[in-house]
């Protein structure tokens, strides 16, 4: 038996699809798992979505659908995180390729729908941003969504739409997204996310993490993202809801914008008119800026210290967690450094670690 889920935004959303399949489904065959390759710039300083041609050793599933086994490769200078992903986990992953519009997305469902004849597809989504109108001040990652639904909504298949961790990406308020979900499908326990609990500990999806650690009983405030944004980890968060397609699109003014779209290009446009921006605009000038930012040397005393400081001021802002994403922007490390800040701090202080986030207490240890 196969199973299709389309990982709404990619990235992290791609690592829930992993857990989702698990505690639905079960071991009743394995999902393939249809996602972006479209990274932050910590793993790929290239902007934008991957298309096929930015990798070699992809397998050919359909005419316009290549899956991305363990042995593939991005082309340098980019970067993806789905080849490790596809060497740790059980499922297919296979690339989502928008540069032909919503209009290629919809095909390339269709070839993988007709090929595969699920059992069932889900289109997932971490945080519930597909759910956003495309005018609200904190949405910042709009399009991949708003083309994954919009393709959703013209395959000849029925689709069922969730999403998961409402309110934990940040875009939207989680008041915003809990006013627009349908029946609840699932709260995450512990247990399901330890199949991917190797994988939260290199993935630097933020929503992803805090949903692994919400499920593992998490609760407080979490700064996230190089604007600081404070998320609340509720008894909520853990949750997976279904929410009506036609309600979504209805409400989804981007997604309605690129139903007919054609290219990436033009979708970039409907997105600069709807929400006044592209996220690929602010990844093509966050890339500009890093290229000529200067290396800083990871000293751990000055880690350490700077950690101390930073922990007394969202200490007083009644933060309680935050990312190890979040505090290498926040020490003026680079994306390549995550990995050995992380390793330290686990190290130095190994009572803070709330896998996958960090914990700040109340009060000095």
């Amino acid at each position: 038996m196969t199973r299709l889920i389309v990982a709404a935004g990619g990235g992290g959303d791609a690592v829930a699809a992993a857990v989702l399949d698990a505690v639905l489904y079960g071991d009743d065959g394995q999902a393939v798992i249809l996602t972006y390759a479209w990274d932050r710039l910590l793993v790929d300083p290239v902007p934008g979505p991957r298309a096929p041609s930015d990798f070699t050793g992809l397998r050919q599933l359909t005419k316009t659908v290549w899956s991305v086994p363990a042995a593939a490769h991005p082309i340098a200078p980019a970067g993806s995180t789905l080849p490790r992903l596809a060497a740790e986990l059980p499922h297919t992953f296979a690339l989502i390729d928008p540069h032909h519009g919503a209009e290629g997305v919809a095909r390339q469902l269709e070839e993988v729908i007709a090929l595969l004849a699920p059992t069932s597809v889900d289109l997932l989504d971490v945080g519930g941003d597909i759910l956003a109108r495309g005018d609200e001040p904190t949405l910042k990652s709009p399009l991949g969504d708003a083309l994954t639904l919009a393709a959703c909504c013209q395959v000849n298949a029925p689709v069922r739409l969730l999403v998961a961790g409402p309110g934990l990406d940040g875009e939207l308020p989680a008041d915003d997204v809990r006013s627009m979900l349908g029946t609840l499908v699932h709260t995450f326990a512990p247990k399901d996310t330890e199949p991917v609990s190797d994988v939260l500990e290199w993935h630097p999806s933020e929503a992803t993490g805090m949903l692994a650690a919400a499920a593992r009983g998490a609760r407080g405030v979490c700064e996230v993202r190089d604007a600081g944004l404070l998320i609340p980890l509720t008894d909520d968060s853990p949750t997976v809801h279904e929410v009506d397609m036609d309600d979504a699109l209805h409400r989804n003014e981007l997604a309605r914008a690129v139903l007919s779209t054609t290219s990436l290009v033009e979708a970039e446009s409907c997105s600069r008119e709807i929400c006044g921006y592209s996220e690929i605009d602010y990844e093509r000038n966050k890339a500009a800026w890093l290229k000529d930012q200067p290396a800083v040397k990871l000293d751990p005393d000055t880690v350490l210290s700077e950690l101390d400081a930073f922990e007394d001021e969202a200490r007083s802002r009644g933060v309680t967690h935050t990312t190890f994403r979040h505090l290498t922007e926040v020490l003026n490390l680079s994306g390549t450094q995550r990995d050995d800040l992380r390793q330290l701090l686990i190290s130095s202080r190994p009572e803070r670690y709330c896998a996958p986030l960090w914990s700040i207490p109340a009060a000095t240890e």
